[in-house]
């Protein structure tokens, strides 16, 4: 069966590259994807699948049947778009100024919609049935996964998969981990209130950049002297904004970053040791500081019975030149919340075009065979759990 449907999919190859490329040019923000889920209804309508929208949002979810009785697996691809603005000069560039499909979200999205159509095809000869979720907002919190699990795409599902195009790993390979592959993903805001005045006299003011500045190297240092060698975190400051004339000092100032963890214990260790340098700054300098912690997505965490079965599938496909075990990621990805429901696996694509960028870059881009490669393994891993013990 696994041949029929790798098959249809390299005839559906072109199409494929078609409906991507549609999407790169008509990309939409998280939770405005209103065209883009209309899009994606419609195709399903047109084929006669069963299929809802308005899932948690703009979420679409359908579902095929199977011939015969068996399990329910769940296949996942998002169809948001970035802040970003397109700076390729290529025929299918971006037509929304400063926004664009900067992270792969268009390829995932044409991978899985052609999947569901050759598995349609071929739904009487399968067993069990096949949830496909189009997911919105994955790129900001908090995410359409929690709605559209709350709104019941989960429902019945006794596994799922999913895959991301990874522009930065070779085309033709499959990476795979099992336990953490992508991090909890948090931010931070801090505002600092303190006194300004001239340049001149800063003897008589409270200057919330010098204290910026020295949040900002303390902040530093939790990583370095709090957290266990052995353990990972990340802790940037992406933002510092204090603007003013050259000859004024600031009286407040307002930071920004994000936190990277893997084990809860130690993402809670950094929001707790956080909390208490910016109250001891506040406290030196005799000044009001302002902390607010935002979690963002959990911790990717693979099972390992779906990961060993994902690898062991992937060494089947055609085309795949290498399973690889891959390092974990400090990227966040709400697919997290999927795991936490029911078993699976969250695995990567290698999608490196001839000049890659990472993701989240202007010029990103990917390597389009690298859909039929996520497609077979997607594929053939929903059909081969049929037959899991």
């Amino acid at each position: 069966m696994n041949e029929l449907l790798f098959e249809k999919l390299d005839n559906a190859y072109e199409e494929m590259v078609v409906m991507r490329r549609y999407l790169h040019m008509h990309p939409e923000l998280s939770f405005q994807e209103h065209e883009t889920a209309k899009y994606i209804y419609n195709f399903y309508a047109d084929l006669g699948i069963d299929v809802q929208t308005g899932v948690g949002g703009n979420g679409v979810v359908a579902r095929i049947k199977g011939g015969r009785p068996g399990k329910t697996v769940a296949l996942r691809a998002d169809f948001d778009a970035l802040p970003i603005h397109d700076e390729k000069d290529v025929p299918y560039r971006s037509t929304v100024p400063n926004v664009m499909h900067a992270c792969g979200h268009d390829g995932h999205t044409a991978t899985l919609l052609q999947l569901a159509k050759a598995i349609n095809e071929l739904r009487e000869d399968l067993a069990g049935e096949y949830v496909f979720i189009h997911q919105h907002a994955e790129e900001y919190a908090p995410g359409g996964a929690i709605s559209m699990i709350e709104d019941g795409c989960l429902d019945g599902v006794d596994v799922i998969f999913g895959t991301h195009l990874w522009s930065l790993f070779p085309s033709k390979t499959i990476e795979y981990l099992s336990g953490p592959i992508m991090a909890a993903a948090d931010r931070f805001e801090i505002i600092i209130q303190g006194a300004g005045g001239h340049g001149a006299s800063p003897h008589q003011t409270k200057d919330a950049i010098a204290i910026g500045a020295q949040l900002v190297m303390n902040l530093q240092q939790i990583v370095s002297r709090r957290i266990d060698p052995i353990e990972s975190a990340v802790l940037s400051i992406g933002s510092f904004v204090a603007d003013n004339a050259f000859n004024v000092i600031a009286d407040s100032a307002k930071l920004g970053g994000t936190v990277r963890t893997f084990k809860p214990e130690i993402r809670q260790m950094m929001e707790q040791e956080m909390r208490r340098i910016v109250e001891g700054t506040a406290l030196s300098h005799n000044c009001e500081i302002q902390f607010e912690y935002f979690r963002g997505y959990p911790a990717v965490v693979n099972h390992e019975a779906e990961t060993t079965f994902l690898k062991e599938v992937a060494e089947t496909v055609p085309g795949v030149d290498a399973v690889v075990e891959t390092e974990p990621q400090m990227g966040g990805e709400d697919f997290a919340y999927y795991l936490e429901k029911v078993p699976g696996t969250f695995f990567f694509t290698g999608a490196q075009p001839e000049t890659p960028y990472p993701h989240h870059h202007p010029k990103f881009d990917i390597d389009e065979k690298a859909m039929l490669i996520a497609a077979k393994t997607l594929g053939a891993a929903a059909l081969e759990y049929q037959n899991k013990a």
